[in-house]
């Protein structure tokens, strides 16, 4: 019994040793498929929708892919780096110009920008940071020129201003300097945030603002002094006239009632004599007498006479 039991050890062992080394086996089996998917893994990378992809070999730009989607890279040999399609947004530095009256101003612009072609913006400016300090050059350069053309007063009065063209004059002239030095980049806009005096000069240009505006208004009440003196000086003579005209408007009609008046008194006197005499003398009476009246006449007066009853 005891010789058929070593026998069964002996015969086990083999077994066993067999199957630990069939582990092993898979075991590495597995980690070399891991490495390997890792591998492949990390060569293989996205396109998004709002970037280009620059595939570089030993340095040198082989490809450049715009299309969203998943894409292969050589391992080893080739590299990728993203650069951005959407537009951005450049703040350009702020800066002092001369206007064309040799005032200084403090300008503050930004750039609406993006890169049309990748390729060309890569063998010319390298990065993007070296495409943005080239357009800042021309922005700045360019809107220099422009506004140098310009007085102050037209730059910052809104009424006058023309900056609305000036706008779109330098984006076009940024854009064709950028064009002709192939760095495959396109500004959509350039626009002035701000228009500032340098701050030794506001506290000068403000006195000699208030100084101006101060001028201008008392020469506005001069004139309105001198509207109003006008006013009032042909007014009174227009009441002048209107009143000469209606005062021999009236000495007329008056001197035509007494004339028909007068005419009436002697068709009236012609028919009888007595009874206008009379007339006359009662109405005399209403002038002359009332309560407290005394009379002192002479005998022989038209009054006398009447009051006795002497009447012709």
């Amino acid at each position: 019994m005891e010789m058929d039991n070593n026998k069964v050890i002996e015969m086990e062992k083999p077994k066993d040793k067999f199957q630990w080394k069939k582990y092993i086996r898979t075991g590495i089996s597995l980690v070399i498929g891991v490495v390997i998917l890792a591998f492949l893994l990390s060569n293989i990378f996205v396109v998004k929708e709002n970037e280009y992809k620059v595939i570089r070999q030993f340095g040198e730009v082989v490809k450049i892919i715009e299309e969203p989607g998943l894409n292969f890279k050589i391992p080893f040999i080739q590299t990728v780096e993203s650069l951005p399609k959407h537009q951005m947004t450049y703040d350009v530095e702020e800066a002092e110009i001369n206007t064309k009256d040799k005032k200084r101003i403090l300008i503050d612009n930004y750039a609406i920008w993006r890169i049309e072609d990748p390729k060309k913006m890569i063998a010319n400016a390298r990065t993007v940071v070296n495409a943005e300090a080239k357009m800042s050059e021309f922005i700045f350069s360019t809107v220099r020129s422009e506004l140098g053309k310009l007085n102050y007063d037209e730059i910052i009065n809104d009424e006058k201003s023309s900056r609305g063209s000036i706008n779109d004059k330098v984006t076009k002239i940024v854009n064709d300097l950028l064009a002709k030095n192939n760095y495959g980049i396109v500004v959509t806009d350039v626009r002035m945030k701000r228009t500032d005096l340098p701050e030794e000069n506001e506290k000068s240009v403000f006195t000699r603002m208030i100084s101006e505006r101060e001028s201008k208004a008392q020469e506005y009440l001069s004139m309105g002094d001198a509207e109003k003196n006008r006013i009032i000086a042909d007014t009174d003579r227009q009441v002048k006239e209107m009143l000469a005209k209606a005062e021999a408007e009236a000495e007329r009609i008056r001197g035509e009632g007494e004339e028909e008046a007068a005419k009436i008194y002697n068709e009236a006197y012609s028919k009888d004599p007595n009874f206008y005499s009379l007339f006359r003398t009662l109405e005399s009476y209403k002038q002359t007498i009332n309560e407290e009246t005394v009379l002192i006449l002479p005998f022989d007066s038209p009054y006398a006479k009447i009051l006795m009853g002497e009447m012709e």
